[in-house]
């Protein structure tokens, strides 16, 4: 399973051989697939395909089940008979372009997030997805379950867009998208809205949200009869994109992962005594 010329996010090229598992912290069990994710290797679902393909070994005998228990501090797993260790942690930010899917690898042919990324980077995933209109910030790790925490609807973790509308918004707009906008039967808001600039035709917002419900700008707009020129995301909690060219990647520093994960923290203790009264 050897890196090809080209980074085309498929089995063999997103994930790694020649590790062995030697120590991890912990002494709880967790399915094969889980273990794989969580020790840096693959996604879960690449994982699990790797499993029922008869390629993965724990302790010596092949397993199929990707539920099968693990114990990561001592058991030992294979892929193609070359043994797995855990990774150093990854921890990416990524200007993604307009026209760029997030999806590891896709049937149609189109260029994918992990094109961008240097071919000496080892397999990450992204947290969360910008679909392939949508531009701007864009988290990639190996640490799965960071990655969970992170992008966790319940987190209710703020996420700040810049939408350019294809019309003049006035302040009564604005403060519609603050209440509750029922589309397919589900409802939609925005935490908040407020006009950036404005055109003869069109008009820049920022729109942040706290819930991460799929198309949610654009469906919202939709609603309205608003067509959607340009969505960026431009921050995720503290995480702002900054400079970052398009295209380009960056680790996090120390202190914005950090930063990241006390507003996590914070706004999970927020949610939590809210539902207790």
């Amino acid at each position: 399973m050897k890196r090809g010329p080209e980074r085309t996010l498929d089995l063999e090229s997103t994930c790694r051989k020649g590790r062995t598992v030697e120590r991890i912290i912990g002494s709880r069990q967790v399915g094969l697939a889980r273990a794989l994710s969580k020790l840096g290797y693959c996604s879960r679902s690449q994982a699990a395909e790797l499993i029922r393909a008869g390629r993965v070994r724990l302790n010596g005998t092949a397993r199929r089940d990707p539920e099968t228990p693990v114990r990561l501090e001592r058991d030992r797993i294979e892929v193609d008979r070359d043994a797995v260790t855990a990774e150093s942690r990854i921890y990416l930010m990524l200007n993604k372009p307009r026209g760029v899917v997030t999806t590891a690898s896709d049937e149609k042919g189109r260029q994918t997030v992990y094109s961008l990324l240097d071919k000496k980077v080892p397999w990450v995933g992204p947290v969360g997805r910008l679909d392939k209109a949508s531009e701007g910030l864009l988290l990639l790790t190996n640490d799965s379950e960071w990655g969970a925490r992170i992008s966790d609807a319940g987190s209710h973790l703020d996420k700040t867009y810049h939408v350019q509308a294809g019309a003049v918004i006035v302040d009564t707009l604005t403060a519609e998208l603050l209440k509750d906008i029922r589309t397919d039967g589900e409802p939609l808001r925005a935490k908040q809205a407020r006009v950036l600039r404005s055109g003869e035709k069109n008009t820049w917002l920022e729109i942040v949200l706290d819930e991460g419900k799929n198309r949610q700008i654009r469906r919202m707009f939709e609603h309205f009869g608003i067509e959607v020129l340009r969505l960026i995301r431009v921050a995720i909690g503290p995480l702002a994109l900054g400079p970052l060219a398009k295209g380009k990647s960056r680790p996090l520093a120390a202190a914005e992962k950090s930063a990241l994960d006390q507003a996590v923290r914070i706004s999970r203790d927020r949610t939590r005594i809210l539902e207790k009264r």
